[in-house]
């Protein structure tokens, strides 16, 4: 499904603030694999994100989804396949418009949009029964607007958005990093149902590595711009935050604990 190869990335090359993102990544996601990806700032988690939206562009290698090579395609070609969520609750909606106004656009991804009513009633209904999945009582509230929502409330809004499409591949960039903890299990909890459901193809980014081993079929570690460890089907089960610390202690060649591992 998606199939990143000898993917590498250099911000300011020439430059004194020259800096190696990538470092010929190479990374394979089968239909339905759902892949946590863990390391500390600047190992490149966020850049494979965005190479493989399209938000930028790689300087060698290539990035194919379900078999067809994207590497040259912007961001807004690739928006019909790609479904993401963000780290800030307010980065995925539009906090002026209604949840069904929101909804709508989500409908329309990669999609010409034209000048026909945005929202009909059979729209209406199907999002509201879409919402129910979210068990917030948002259903009720369609004619709302999402700046009126909490943060919580906002996020699972994006995440039903982003999977609305039935996109080839769906992006978690530490998406429950900035709520406060229950909002952030709360999060969690419908990210893995509705991966689940639909049965989602999953690239997901976070600092919390218990997360990290709570949700996911696989799981890979990123430094300084290379994968350093992956963790296959039938393995991530057998770890605990503390194998992990000390995978990354062997790289590093040095003792830490969490907190410096969450940088």
């Amino acid at each position: 499904m998606l199939r990143i190869s000898d993917v590498s990335k250099t911000f300011f090359p020439g430059t004194v603030n020259e800096r190696r993102a990538l470092v010929e990544v190479n990374l394979g996601l089968a239909a339905g694999d759902f892949v946590t990806v863990i390391g500390s700032n600047g190992a490149g988690k966020s850049t494979v994100l965005n190479t493989v939206a399209g938000r930028i562009g790689q300087d060698e290698g290539k990035v194919e989804l379900d078999g067809r090579d994207v590497s040259k395609l912007k961001e807004h070609q690739r928006a019909a396949q790609v479904g993401r969520v963000f780290q800030d609750p307010m980065a995925g909606t539009s906090p002026h418009l209604t949840i069904e106004e929101n909804l709508s656009l989500a409908d329309k991804r990669g999609r010409p949009r034209g000048l026909a009513l945005g929202v009909t009633k059979a729209k209406r209904e199907r999002f509201a029964e879409a919402l129910k999945v979210l068990e917030l009582g948002l259903e009720d509230r369609l004619k709302t607007k999402v700046g009126l929502l909490s943060g919580g409330q906002r996020q699972a809004l994006s995440l039903l958005m982003a999977t609305f499409s039935q996109p080839k591949i769906l992006l978690l960039d530490e998406h429950t990093a900035a709520l406060d903890p229950q909002r952030a299990e709360l999060v969690t909890r419908l990210t893995k149902k509705v991966v689940e459901e639909q049965q989602l193809t999953t690239l997901m980014v976070t600092h919390n590595m218990a997360q990290a081993l709570e949700v996911g079929n696989r799981l890979i570690m990123m430094h300084e711009g290379r994968i350093i460890l992956e963790v296959p089907e039938g393995e991530k089960s057998k770890l605990a935050p503390e194998d992990l610390l000390a995978e990354f202690a062997k790289i590093k060649g040095a003792v830490i604990d969490d907190k410096t591992m969450l940088q």
